[in-house]
């Protein structure tokens, strides 16, 4: 049974720092770009970072652009979300999700294959 497992998430004071992870169970991330969302309350869910498979490239939206960072351990089949200076209004579930290929293409949610159940990240003082 395929599963993605997130982790990491938390209470945090704004201008902190959170890791969150994504661990793949019963697939090989050496396959699979990986997506990470968000979805605040009332909000639609966003993506936020996607990496290639090789680690080699990454993106990322603009509004976590230079304080979040994306990352990869393909041997632990894991993907990692490094979020620095967080502000209130990244608070929100981070979902990781797995779409087979190479690279990234976007964040429709049509193109990923599988969802983890997400992990709360709630930025307040």
């Amino acid at each position: 049974q395929v599963q993605l497992v997130e982790s990491g998430g938390g209470l945090v004071q704004p201008g902190g720092s959170l890791r969150v992870s994504c661990a793949a169970y019963g697939l090989s991330l050496d396959y699979y770009v990986i997506g990470w969302f968000r979805q605040a309350p009332g909000k639609e869910r966003e993506g936020v970072s996607c990496i290639s498979t090789s680690g080699g490239s990454t993106d990322y939206a603009d509004s976590v652009l230079g304080r979040f960072t994306i990352s990869r351990d393909n041997a632990k089949n894991t993907v990692y979300l490094q979020m620095n200076s967080l502000k209130p209004e990244d608070t929100a579930i981070y979902y990781c999700a797995a779409a087979y290929g190479p690279s990234c293409q976007g964040y429709a949610p049509y193109l990923y294959h599988y969802w983890g159940r997400g992990t709360q990240v709630t930025v307040s003082s």
